[in-house]
């Protein structure tokens, strides 16, 4: 039977940079590395919502990746 195991999880927020000249949205993005494996999306929600109260930019997403290693 396989097992996955948590290795590493990253955070990137998302931000609205206004419109460019043909009017479309532009978008900024910053990820976090290194974010602790035992987060809840809670933790995460309240933790991103902290740093994004740090910009001018309005923030329009929240991602999580998560690695995980599958093994036998």
């Amino acid at each position: 039977m396989a097992l996955a195991n948590l290795v590493d999880s990253t955070v990137r927020l998302v931000y609205d940079a206004g419109l460019d000249e043909n009017g479309d949205v532009v978008l900024k993005a910053k990820s976090y590395n290194n974010i602790n494996l035992n987060a809840t999306a809670d933790q995460i929600f309240a933790a991103a919502q902290a740093i994004a109260s740090l910009t001018s930019l309005p923030l329009l997403a929240i991602e999580r990746s998560d690695k995980t290693e599958i093994y036998e």
